[in-house]
Parts: C-alpha cells; sequence; structure tokens
C-alpha cells in the first residue's frame, strides 16, 4: 500500500473534485453532535477532565484552548478521540444517515488521502465519527508527525495520551513519529519531553521554541534515546545551558567514547544562559551540526568560536547576530570552518571590523550571504575583501554601516555580479553613483533597500530601469 504523510497529495486526478468537498465534509462532520456519533462511553481512567470538571479535553482543540460545555450530550461530543475505546454501535438514524453520505461511498485509501491533510486536533476529532473513520484516522501511516499549538494547551497531558493510543499496536513504542512541533507551548515541561524520550526512539525532528519550562535534564533525555534526531529547535528555552550525552554536561567525551548526537540542524537562539563551557558541550558532543543559529546568546565570547572550529568541521549555516561579545579574534576561529561555510550573519556585533570581514572573506570563499548589519566598524575596505574573494555572494546586509559608501558598492559590483538581495539601510554615505553601479552590473538583483538614505530618484529610477525584477525599498517620497 502508498505510505501517507500529513502533507501526502492525491495520486488520483480524477479524485480531486471529490477530494476538494470531502474534506469540508471531514471537517463538517466533526462538528456535529452527540446523536450522530457513537454511543460508546469513554473509560473514566483515560478521560482528560478540564479544570471546569467537564469532560471535554483542551489537550488536543482547535486553537489550543480549553472548551466549556453547555449540556453533558456537547461535553462527551468534545472529549478528545484518544480517549475513547473504538466506537461501537451507532443509532439507527446515524447509521442511515452515515448510508448516505456522499464521503462514505469513497474508498479507504481515498479517504486516507483526505485525512493525511488534516491537523493533529481535527484528525483525533474525526476518529469518533463512527467505527470506520476511528480505524482509519488511527492509521499509522497519518501519524508520522504531531503538531501542537496553544499557550494553554496542557501539552504535557496530550502528549502522555497520543504516546498512549499510539503505543497501541507496538507496546511501549511508537515507530511511526519522527517529528513533533510545539512551539509556543509554554506549558510544556520536562515530563512531556520524557514522555517522548521514552516511547519515540524514532523522533528524527524536535521544535519546542518558546518553552521555556525544559531545562538540561529533559534535553539530556531526548538526545540520549533517540539516535535519530537530526533537527533540534531549543530557541527561547532558556533554562537549556549546554546538550551532552554525559551525566555531567561539562565531561568532554573522548575520541574512543564511540558516541555522538547526529543533530545536524539546531537553533538556540534567545537561550540567554548559553555560556562557553556549554557552547564547547554542544560541539563535542554534536560534531556533525551543518546549520547553528545563536542570536541573542548574549554570554558567548571569542572563546567559544574555537571550540566550533575544532569539533565542527561541516558548520554551513551559523548566525551570531547580536552576540555583541564576539569580535574579530571570533571571526578568525569561524574562518576555520573554511570552503564549507555558506551562511554568515553577524548582525550588530559592535565588535566587527574590517579584520575580522578580512578573515572570513579570506578562507570562506563560496560564501554566499553575510549579514553585516549594525557592525559599524565595517568600511569600504572590508567590502573590498569580500568583493576580491566572494565573488558568488548572493545576499549582503550591510545597514547602519555609516562607513560604508559608493566606493565599496562599486567594488562589490564588479566582482559579485550574481548579488541578487544589498540592504543599505541608513547608510548615510551611499548615494545615487554607488547603487548605478550596482544596477548596471548585477542584473540578477531582486531586493535593495535604501531606507533612510540619502538617493535622488534618478537614482532610483535608473534601478528600476535596469534591473526589472527588483523591489526597490526606499522612503524618498519623490519616487514611486
Amino acid at each position: 500500500m502508498p505510505a501517507f504523510g500529513r502533507s501526502a497529495s492525491l495520486e488520483a486526478p480524477c479524485l480531486e473534485e471529490e477530494f476538494s468537498s470531502c474534506t469540508k465534509f471531514a471537517l463538517l462532520m466533526t462538528g456535529l453532535d452527540s446523536s450522530t456519533r457513537t454511543l460508546s462511553t469513554p473509560s473514566p481512567g483515560l478521560i482528560l477532565p478540564s479544570k471546569s470538571s467537564s469532560l471535554s479535553s483542551p489537550a488536543l482543540s482547535s486553537n489550543g484552548h480549553d472548551t466549556n460545555s453547555s449540556s453533558a450530550s456537547s461535553a462527551v461530543a468534545e472529549t478528545v478521540a484518544v480517549v475513547h475505546p473504538q466506537p461501537g454501535g451507532r443509532t439507527r438514524a446515524s447509521k442511515t444517515h452515515l448510508l448516505h453520505a456522499p464521503i462514505d461511498r469513497l474508498p479507504d485509501h481515498t479517504l486516507l488521502q483526505i485525512l493525511s491533510h488534516l491537523p493533529t486536533n481535527q484528525l483525533c476529532r474525526c476518529a469518533r465519527v463512527c467505527r470506520r473513520w476511528y480505524n482509519l484516522a488511527w492509521d499509522p501511516r497519518l501519524w508520522g508527525t504531531v503538531r501542537l499549538t496553544g499557550e494553554t494547551l496542557h501539552v504535557d497531558r496530550a502528549i502522555r495520551v497520543l504516546t498512549h493510543r499510539l503505543c497501541q499496536d507496538t507496546p511501549n513504542v511508537c515507530l511511526t513519529l519522527e517529528t513533533v512541533i510545539v512551539n509556543g507551548c509554554k506549558r510544556l515541561s520536562d515530563r512531556g519531553l520524557h514522555v517522548l524520550a521514552q516511547c519515540c526512539p524514532e523522533l528524527r525532528r524536535l521544535e519546542v521554541g518558546g518553552c521555556y519550562n525544559i531545562s538540561n535534564e529533559s534535553v539530556f533525555e531526548v538526545v540520549s534515546r533517540c539516535p535519530s534526531l537530526e533537527h533540534l529547535n531549543l530557541s527561547g528555552c532558556s533554562k537549556v545551558t549546554c546538550i551532552s550525552l554525559t551525566a555531567e554536561a561539562t565531561l568532554q567525551l573522548s575520541p574512543l567514547h564511540g558516541q555522538q548526537i547526529s543533530v545536524r540542524f539546531l537553533d538556540m537562539s534567545d537561550c540567554f544562559c548559553l555560556e562557553d563551557e556549554g557552547l564547547r558541550a554542544v560541539a563535542s558532543h554534536c560534531p556533525r551540526l551543518t546549520h547553528l543559529y545563536l542570536r541573542r546568546c548574549t554570554r558567548l565570547t571569542d572563546e567559544s568560536m574555537r571550540h566550533l572550529s575544532l569539533h565542527c568541521p561541516s558548520i554551513r549555516e551559523l548566525s551570531l547576530s547580536d552576540c555583541r561579545l564576539i569580535g574579530d579574534f571570533g571571526l578568525r576561529e569561524v574562518a576555520r570552518l573554511e570552503g564549507c561555510l555558506r551562511y554568515l550573519s553577524v548582525a550588530h556585533c559592535t565588535r566587527i571590523t574590517d579584520v575580522g570581514i578580512r578573515y572570513v572573506a579570506r578562507y570562506c570563499p563560496r560564501l554566499r550571504y553575510l549579514n553585516a548589519r549594525g557592525c559599524e566598524g565595517l568600511t569600504d575596505h572590508g567590502l573590498g575583501h569580500l568583493a576580491k574573494s566572494c565573488s558568488k555572494l548572493k545576499s549582503l546586509d550591510v545597514g547602519k554601516c555609516p562607513l560604508v559608501s559608493d566606493c565599496g558598492l562599486e567594488q562589490l559590483a564588479m566582482c559579485c555580479q550574481g548579488l541578487r538581495r544589498v540592504s543599505l539601510r541608513a547608510c548615510e554615505s551611499v548615494s545615487g553613483r554607488g547603487l548605478k553601479a550596482l544596477a548596471a552590473n548585477c542584473c540578477e538583483l531582486q531586493l535593495l533597500n535604501v531606507q533612510d538614505c540619502e538617493v535622488s530618484p534618478e537614482a532610483l529610477k535608473f534601478v528600476r530601469r535596469h534591473c526589472r525584477r527588483c523591489v526597490i525599498e526606499h522612503t524618498n517620497p519623490g519616487f514611486y
């Protein structure tokens, strides 16, 4: 049988019209009252009561908020599908109604395709319609991804109930769940991650951005029990200070240890407590990193960059935006990544000057993206080094760099003719001469930001005439 995913598409073109109407019907069915649903009663031990002691479950509501019922029947109707046993008999009215429903004529594989497009909460609700929908909605092929949202969502309880249901066919372990996204669920705690680590060994992607209640202990549990984990988003988890496979976070793995974390994508932006020692643990335990984002980790210094260059030679994308303690010496260590680095952001790192940019330009000739916005020590000399060594540069942001002028732009225009996105916002020394040089030589230019720059309408018209696909962001009232 074909495999189904949450983003799967229909294979039979002839069913496209039925798919559109049937999907609407599927969502409509979730709103039917209790008279059209199964009359079976959920097990009292599995019902998730809300704070108002109703039978409705806030765990997987569509908007993440508790749902209050006005009657017992509506309360039962809003009980989460996962806490129901398999639907039994129906009333005669409901059986007659479903018998003549258009969607009931579809074969199972087509209905599975429809259900594969529903979010997690709607998929659970569809399981309450009838016995057939129950069996189809809990098909393991539909449960490769779980996505939960809502600040007030009791996400720990939702994860516990979901994994309990998904582990019924394979006791104590769920082999189908590979992606869990719970960004913004502030009520997620270490208990929820502990359940995932225990029950989902095949987890490959975990996003818990903004879940500030989780700590090092639960992250240690996940990376230790999920050897296939490759994508980990911990942005905004302010209590997380390191990632390791050892009981002591500060203990470095030896080359003979033989264990490594397979994470390739790691986002630790806004992890305010992350320090050099913590990043050393991350680098030594995650040598396969290719994407690392450390935005606003304000305690990191140049020393932390040395650990990255020593242990993570494959980093392609690195963001150090607003890490204000990192300067030219840190960029010298970053430059040791040499040919691998494609993306670098050092926005608002005010200690960085032309010296650091020269190191990057010399040793990272394949650089495609550079964000140096707010690096006030950057001048035309730094742009000259970029132009000579990084001829494949596609995107450059040097906004709020007052020492960048037309001379630097002319050098870029001559050597980096593949530029597509350039931001010069609030560059006081830039005039029409530099913009004309860019427009005449960089025919692939798609975005030009010259807001708060003293450029004439004639120069902007010149850019539009030579780069017809270019979007110009400006604050000049004379140009429209």
